[in-house]
């Protein structure tokens, strides 16, 4: 193994290439301790050491830190290290080790993401966001088996009364133009179209 790169991060950091491939980001203290520098071999002792000690560590306290501050699916926490330059078998233990204690829960959040946003938002958008977190179908379909299985109910109609409402829109007094335009405003925010046509055409 052959460092090809040295890559300039920041004061402080800096991304390694061992044999022209991206291998991890050190603090310039870690070069100079593990003797990293371009065109020279790395010490397979250092190696191992930084990929199965230092970096997994690091990794982990990143992970904690994170969640700290707010709550994250597996995919935004994943997207995270990467950015951190972790390499993808040390991400890969990182997620895992967080699922395991608990600190990721795609199901958890995705319930309390439904329960947070189901006054304000469409089945659909609310769907859509959660996908667009990262967190599988399945999962999102399962959380909101549970949120209803709690006896709760989301009341879409109600939603676009008040969207109806707020913009002063009335319906009796709307022409077809004016009925088409408010329809596509409300799909765009991802309504049942039925539900959408019972209020609009009553």
């Amino acid at each position: 193994m052959i460092v090809t790169l040295l890559s300039e991060m920041s004061a402080s950091r800096v991304k390694v290439y061992i044999d022209e491939q991206p291998a991890f980001v050190l603090y310039k203290g870690e070069l100079r301790k593990y003797n990293l520098r371009e065109g020279a071999p790395v010490a397979e002792e250092a190696y191992e050491e930084l990929v199965f000690k230092v970096l997994p560590l690091r990794a982990r306290m990143r992970c904690i830190n994170l969640i700290k501050a707010r709550d994250y699916t597996k995919e935004q926490l994943r997207q995270k290290l990467k950015q951190g330059g972790y390499p993808e078998q040390v991400i890969e233990e990182t997620l895992a080790f967080a699922q395991e204690e608990r600190y990721i829960d795609d199901l958890r959040y995705a319930g309390n993401f439904i329960a947070c946003s189901h006054e304000r938002k469409s089945r659909r958008r609310i769907e859509n966001d959660l996908l667009q977190k990262g967190i599988p179908a399945e999962t999102v379909a399962a959380a909101w088996h549970r949120w209803e299985a709690e006896g709760n109910v989301q009341k879409e109609e109600e939603q676009i009364k008040a969207l109806l409402a707020k913009k002063h829109f009335d319906v009796s007094a709307a022409d077809r133009n004016q009925l088409q335009k408010m329809y596509a405003f409300l799909a765009r925010k991802g309504f049942d179209g039925d539900k959408i046509r019972r209020l609009l055409l009553k």
